[in-house]
């Protein structure tokens, strides 16, 4: 049987996910809100773990059932196959994410706990309970990290399923070094779909900060998975040759490795910024392919041909004055129409700020960066 995966993403990612997953050949997925469904063997899970760039995770569906209460949900989490996701060789560590919709069982505590004794009997071990955390379990002292098991009732229909990813997937593995309010790469990378920028097409980002966007810019035009740093919960899977997957999914990756042979270009007025975003172009293996520079927005560059200029300017809320952005944003178009006629934008603005670039823009995907309501504006600078 093949599995039944699911890619978490970012509130408003949706459509840009299923984009990806269809170009990546894991589709056709069905978009739903908080993600994308799609099937697969363990090759697919792992490609997905590996190539999705904006995923947040990937989780696998274990079952769906009725759960009206407490008895019937005990019962059906403790005929569930749980010895294919949790290795055996001591006292599994779980971790809960668990929510409820217009059903019955309401009390997310007593879901998990019902769910964990299932677990226990079906293994014949007692699992220990892990807190989560912002973005994942910590596991403390132990090094063994949790398996992450999501469990959500909507009108008594219960879902189980179990966290491929581990740590989050934006958890590239390369920024250490972080200039002010830094940006996902997720995010970054969903900018890039929503865009339609390609590798072999000039790229700008001309207040880039930390540099995630050119250096999710330069990983894809360099042929670098986003996840290729770092690894993922499911190799440690007893059911599922995990590890032969991947090495699978490396390889066939391996051979479609290409170098960028147009400028991936990112400059910041903030000399401190700049340092760290080359600091992480090092981590991330692209210190070639992008060219970084400390330069004031007024001094950038003219792009050759067509080209895109792709940002996430201050918002007024973390970063800057919001009465001093609105000079910002204005010399911001003013420059784009001196220097980059004819260029595709895309900007992440916190609020209407956008508007006095004086641009052609639109909004197209409203979204949430570190919390705060941002929109994703899109557009063509005169030519």
């Amino acid at each position: 049987m093949p599995l039944e995966l699911f890619a978490v993403t970012q509130p408003g990612l949706e459509d840009i996910c299923a984009a990806e997953v269809t170009q990546l050949g894991l589709g056709p997925g069905v978009t739903l809100p908080g993600g994308v469904a799609f099937q697969g063997e363990a090759l697919q899970l792992a490609v997905a773990n590996l190539r999705l760039s904006v995923a947040t995770r990937v989780l696998v569906r274990v079952a769906e059932f009725r759960a009206p209460g407490f008895p019937e949900l005990h019962g059906r989490a403790a005929k569930l196959p749980w010895e294919r996701f949790i290795p055996a060789d001591a006292p599994p560590r779980l971790c809960f994410h668990v929510s409820a919709h217009k059903s019955r069982l309401y009390h997310t505590a007593g879901i998990a706990e019902r769910v964990a004794r299932g677990v226990g009997e079906r293994l014949g071990v007692t699992p220990e309970l892990v807190a989560p955390g912002d973005d994942d379990a910590d596991a403390g002292d132990d090094a063994r990290p949790p398996t992450r098991i999501y469990v959500r009732l909507d009108h008594d229909r219960c879902t189980v399923s179990v966290d491929s990813s581990g740590d989050p997937l934006h958890r590239r593995g390369y920024r250490l070094a972080l200039a002010r309010a830094p940006l996902r790469p997720t995010l970054a990378a969903a900018m890039l779909h929503a865009c339609g920028w390609q590798p072999g097409v000039p790229l700008l980002d001309p207040m880039c900060g930390s540099g995630t966007i050119v250096l999710e810019a330069a990983r894809r035009a360099c042929g670098r998975a986003p996840g290729g740093d770092r690894s993922f919960a499911f190799l440690a899977w007893p059911g599922l040759a995990g590890a032969a997957a991947l090495a699978q999914a490396r390889g066939d990756l391996a051979l479609k490795t290409s170098t960028p042979n147009a400028p991936i270009l990112g400059s910041d007025r903030d000399p401190g910024a700049i340092t760290a975003a080359r600091t992480n172009a090092e981590r991330a293996g692209v210190a070639d392919a992008v060219d970084l520079a400390v330069r004031p927005l007024s001094a950038i560059s003219p792009l050759p041909g067509p080209s895109f200029v792709v940002c996430n300017p201050p918002y007024g809320v973390r970063v800057g004055n919001h009465a001093h952005l609105r000079d910002l944003y204005a010399q911001l178009g003013h420059v784009l129409r001196d220097r980059c006629p004819g260029a595709r934008v895309a900007l992440l603005c916190g609020d209407e700020l956008w508007r006095r670039c004086d641009l052609p823009l639109g909004v197209t995907h409203h979204l949430k960066n570190g919390g705060l309501a941002v929109q994703l504006v899109q557009g063509r600078v005169p030519a």
